[in-house]
């Protein structure tokens, strides 16, 4: 039995200590739970065969209510293969605490989930080292991440300095292994030996220099018991270049025993020049797979403009805080967040929500840092300064999502863990099967299909297949307006069938609107909304704001009105110009004595449509009937028939009466409808569809919404919803109306595709090749791999895998 504490927060009263502590004690393998109210913690005795500490963090969550991990993303030092993820990952889960952990092998970074209780940052540090790898002192910050990019950029150039001094030693090797070809014997004839000695002075600088990088990595990983893809180069590059050495010294050794005494300095030259050359295209490709979070995290301006002690200061923008008065000028950008208090303005929010439209900017109104200023000046109060922007909190979901893993890549993660140990073993059997079967020489023919197993086998290529396609996935996402926060919702969303869409605030716009206006016989339009919009004006009701904005859209001058009342569930009353003035519904009016007459079939086809008909009565005579609702969102129509024509089913949920829904479903153009669905069964009737076996994604904005968007399989929540909606999606859409979500889904089926495309590739190639390398089709044809083919086939695997994941950035979502 195991004992540990997990902080839970959220707990408000002693009725929430019993309901974590039932939701833990349930368990199987949980033997007692005592929750501490005032320490906000719960000690938890349990059996770790029978119960993990994930799970146990999850029945917290599942109780409503928040598991106190820590998550924290750490840049690892000394991944040199993909081979290396499954080795970090298995150590840093042996701590006692650590829930998850996630490595990235694109930005060499480790995501980890633990409990601060139990394990810290110098635990993690002293598990790895002894592995090989190390975590620079502190979490990724902007400090760090910037010495990180420092060090790869440096650590680039060191690469290329390698690769051409590898290069031109190479080539004069060529040449003396080929002088036959070019002609050289003719010209410069040199004896067997001499020509050797020149080739063996030509290599070992790149055998020692330039490829010191895969000895240091291969020596490494020898000295903590454990091999990487280096290890390959470097036992297939010094076979070739000991053999070869061994000959040039002491040929009669080989020719007296019945060996050729040929030299393959060319091959182990080769074999280093053309895998830097791969790493080289490899690294300026993977570079390009983080350009959108550098694009963002570009966009914030370096200085800032803030009036104090009554004058305008320039300062640094960590140094803006909030309440600072921040002045913005044409062509700027907003420094930070915060509200308009004076001047207008246009704004480019197009970097932020996806939107090309600028939006105008007024007092009062939010503005969003790193938008760009278009026209006038103003000034805006911060709110949110350094991490708790909308835009720093958008490029740290970018890359959480960058480095989350989504289950597709588990299966490549074990067989890159196992990759290097079965292919050191499948060459060492290919040599002893072609030293002792094999046609003469046989050492040569085992030493060369030895050294082309070795070098062709590529576990990078499995490593680099899935994170490759989410980095550029989320990446084209974030530009788009579309913050996806984890790897699984960028693969699942690919995978559902059914959409299910709240009404009110995601279909629809939240806001009451007038949409329709019916004057009776001698009364028009201007006249029976004056009326209406006079007598509402006393009240505080969404649906008098509706038609008070509709009378003033119009160009209506509105009189005042005087004894206004208001009668709650019927209507208002004031007096308008002496004149008394009725506006409400039908049963107010029977009380009042008003006949609405032939306005009754109205009434019961606006109410049948979803909206709310009022009559408007003066001087106890009807003059007309006007409709408030909550309407559809511009272009929602259109919208959902893209994610039908997608091949999904489209439903609304609602508490509307299931007339009125059916209304709006015709509007729409719904599959289907859940209508009077109460706030708190949303998420029940999720679950029933997904026990009817459909993959459904939710898509919601208000806080009632929150418990179906963590059922749901999928939860989308819209960026202008609430923040407990926003806290419990996977998927974040920063745009207007409902065309995001369709560009969710063929975002996500473009990656998932992309992903397995990539997977086969890597699959197919090893399968594949390393036979080929191996000479199974010498007994058939006659050929055998050359080593210098092997690598260059190495070299390109991983280019082409990463090559595939770049054309996601070309994906039309809209």
């Amino acid at each position: 039995m195991e004992t540990v504490q997990i902080p839970v927060r959220g707990m408000s009263c002693a009725a929430c200590v019993k309901a974590v502590e039932k939701a833990l004690v349930h368990l199987p393998g949980v033997e007692s739970a005592t929750v501490n109210f005032a320490t906000e913690t719960a000690t938890v005795r349990f059996d770790p065969d029978n119960v993990s500490l994930l799970l146990l963090c999850d029945t917290v969550r599942d109780a409503g209510y928040a598991a106190g991990l820590e998550n924290r993303t750490f840049p690892v030092r000394g991944i040199s293969c993909a081979s290396c993820v499954e080795k970090i990952e298995k150590a840093l889960r042996s701590l006692p605490g650590v829930v998850t952990a996630s490595v990235n092998f694109v930005t060499e970074e480790v995501t980890v989930t633990y409990l601060p209780s139990k394990t810290d940052f110098d635990d993690m540090r002293q598990v790895l080292t002894p592995l090989g790898y190390d975590l620079p002192a502190g979490e990724r910050g902007p400090d760090l991440l910037e010495r990180e990019e420092r060090a790869r950029a440096e650590a680039y150039a060191l690469l290329k300095r390698r690769w051409r001094i590898g290069l031109l030693l190479a080539i004069p090797i060529l040449v003396l292994d080929h002088g036959a070809l070019v002609g050289m014997n003719h010209i410069f004839p040199i004896s067997r030996d001499v020509n050797a000695y020149l080739q063996f002075l030509f290599c070992t600088p790149i055998q020692f220099y330039v490829g010191f990088p895969f000895y240091r990595s291969a020596l490494r990983a020898a000295r903590h018991r454990t091999t990487n893809m280096n290890t390959l180069i470097a036992v297939g590059t010094s076979a070739a270049y000991f053999y070869s050495l061994a000959t040039t010294f002491f040929p009669h050794a080989f020719t007296l025993s019945g060996y050729s005494a040929e030299v393959y300095y060319e091959t182990a030259a080769a074999i280093i020049v053309l895998i830097l050359t791969g790493r080289i295209l490899e690294a300026r490709a993977r570079g390009r797979t983080s350009e959108a979070v550098r694009k963002l995290m570009g966009l914030t301006p370096k200085t800032a403009h803030v009036r104090r002690g009554g004058e305008e200061v320039e300062v640094p923008i960590e140094q803006v805080v909030v309440s600072d008065r921040v002045v913005v000028r044409p062509g700027e950008r907003v420094p930070v967040d915060g509200v308009v208090r004076e001047g207008t303005s246009t704004v480019d929010e197009s970097m932020v929500t996806g939107e090309s439209v600028p939006v105008e900017k007024s007092p009062g109104e939010p503005v969003t840092g790193g938008t760009i200023n278009l026209s006038g000046t103003f000034d805006f109060e911060a709110l949110a300064v350094g991490k708790e922007t909308v835009l720093a909190r958008i490029v740290e979901m970018v890359r959480r999502a960058q480095g989350a893993k989504p289950p597709i890549s588990h299966l490549a993660d074990k067989v890159a863990g196992i990759f290097v140990p079965a292919v050191m073993v499948t060459a060492l059997l290919t040599f002893l099967i072609w030293f002792r079967i094999g046609p003469e020489p046989r050492l040569t023919y085992a030493l060369l299909a030895f050294v082309s197993v070795l070098i062709i086998a590529c576990p990078c290529s499995l490593g680099l297949a899935t994170p490759t396609s989410i980095m550029v996935g989320t990446g084209a996402g974030a530009e788009a307006g579309i913050l996806i926060r984890q790897g699984a919702a960028l693969e699942m969303a690919g995978k559902v069938d059914t959409v299910v869409f709240d009404k009110t605030g995601t279909l629809t716009t939240g806001v009451p609107h007038l949409t329709d206006l019916f004057p009776s016989k001698g009364t028009d339009e201007r006249e029976l909304l004056r009326f209406a919009a006079a007598v509402e004006q006393g009240s505080e009701h969404p649906l008098a704001k509706a038609v008070l904005e509709a009378a003033k859209s119009k160009g209506i001058s509105i009189p005042k009105a005087t004894g206004f009342e208001a009668l709650t569930g019927f209507g208002v009353r004031a007096v308008v110009e002496g004149r008394e003035v009725l506006l409400g519904n039908e049963a107010m009016m029977q009380e009042q004595g008003v006949t609405p007459e032939g306005d009754t079939t109205i009434l019961q086809r606006l109410a049948a449509e979803g909206k709310t008909p009022m009559i408007v009565a003066v001087k106890k005579k009807v003059r007309g009937v006007i409709a408030v609702a909550d309407i559809l969102k511009a272009g929602a129509p259109r919208d959902l028939a893209k994610l039908r024509e997608m091949g999904l089913k489209v439903i609304m949920m609602t508490g509307d009466r299931r007339e009125t829904a059916l209304a709006i479903a015709r509007e729409a153009g719904l599959d289907d409808v859940l209508a009077e669905v109460l706030p708190g069964d949303k998420a029940y009737e999720v679950k029933r569809l997904q026990k009817e076996g459909k993959k459904v994604a939710m898509v919601g904005d208000g806080i009632n919404d929150a418990p179906a968007l963590v059922q749901a399989d999928v939860g989308i929540a819209m960026g202008t919803g609430t923040d407990i909606a926003i806290e419990s999606a996977d998927i974040i859409l920063m745009g207007e109306g409902l065309a995001p979500v369709a560009m969710a889904v063929r975002l996500s089926r473009a990656t998932l595709r992309n992903i397995k495309q990539n997977l086969f590739w890597a699959f197919a190639y090893n399968v594949i090749l390393i036979p080929l390398a191996a000479g199974v089709l010498y007994p058939f044809f006659g050929v055998l791999l050359s080593p210098v083919f092997a690598a260059a086939a190495m070299g390109l695997s991983s280019v082409t895998v990463v090559s595939n994941a770049l054309r996601l950035r070309r994906v039309k979502l809209s």
